[in-house]
């Protein structure tokens, strides 16, 4: 009997060990890495652990794909003007319009040195882009602090190097630079300054739109304010 049992567990004892040695991919390269092929669509990655199951969209496409995309505008569907539990959490839905989360996204920017990418898309169909070298954000105990460095153009200009070195700003927890929320006056949440030289989260208009300032999807080096955006995400990968 005590031979059959040494048997049985010497075969599965192979199975034993990959199921212990199972990786769980943190981001959108792990699953590339895993396998090139993989085409671009919504995964499901773990950017804290074996618990923190989370979907997220994958470009695999974009100059060597790997992206792991944290937000995302193209329609409208979903509302961005939330408080600070929603946006730590994150909303929306992988597949649309959606928000990974602050928390996802410091454990992603923590574990990998990563690089960013912010495409955008006007109401004529002209498509540009900015890039950032380097993109990591603090822990919530330090208000989510951005640092994002080495701009490259891809014709929108840069916008994101005035957001250096601020807090995330919500409806409900004001951390930016100004007298004001900036969140509530642009009608968004980002890291904002006082307020702000891009407006990822505004609200989706229809392109040119000053019936009420500066609140749109705005990426203000390329079209100015008062210009929303069709098409808007970021997205970030290890760096290459």
């Amino acid at each position: 009997m005590m031979k059959l049992v040494s048997v049985v567990l010497l075969l599965l004892a192979p199975a034993l060990t990959s199921c212990l040695n199972l990786d769980l991919p943190l981001d959108c390269s792990d699953i590339y890495n895993h396998d090139s092929t993989r085409p671009s669509g919504v995964y499901i990655i773990y950017p804290i652990g074996a618990t923190s199951a989370v979907q997220v969209y994958c470009d695999m496409d974009s100059d060597g794909g790997q992206w792991t995309m944290f937000q995302r505008r193209m329609d409208g569907s979903v509302n961005f003007y939330r408080p600070w539990d929603q946006y730590k959490k994150g909303f929306g839905i992988a597949a649309g319009e959606y928000w990974l989360g602050l928390e996802n996204l410091f454990h992603l920017t923590v574990r990998k040195t990563v690089e960013l990418l912010v495409e955008m898309e006007d109401f004529s169909g002209n498509k540009v882009s900015a890039r950032y070298s380097s993109f990591s954000i603090d822990p919530e105990s330090y208000g989510y602090k951005l640092y994002v460095s080495g701009f490259t153009d891809g014709g929108a200009g840069d916008s994101l190097s005035y957001h250096n070195g601020h807090k995330f700003t919500t409806v409900d927890k004001d951390q930016d630079s100004s007298y004001t929320n900036c969140a509530r006056a642009t009608l968004g949440a980002f890291w904002y300054n006082g307020c702000h030289h891009a407006n990822p989260n505004g609200v989706y208009r229809w392109g040119a739109d000053d019936t009420v300032g500066n609140v749109g999807v705005e990426w203000p080096p390329w079209k100015g304010f008062n210009y929303s955006m069709k098409t808007f995400s970021m997205k970030i990968r290890p760096v290459q």
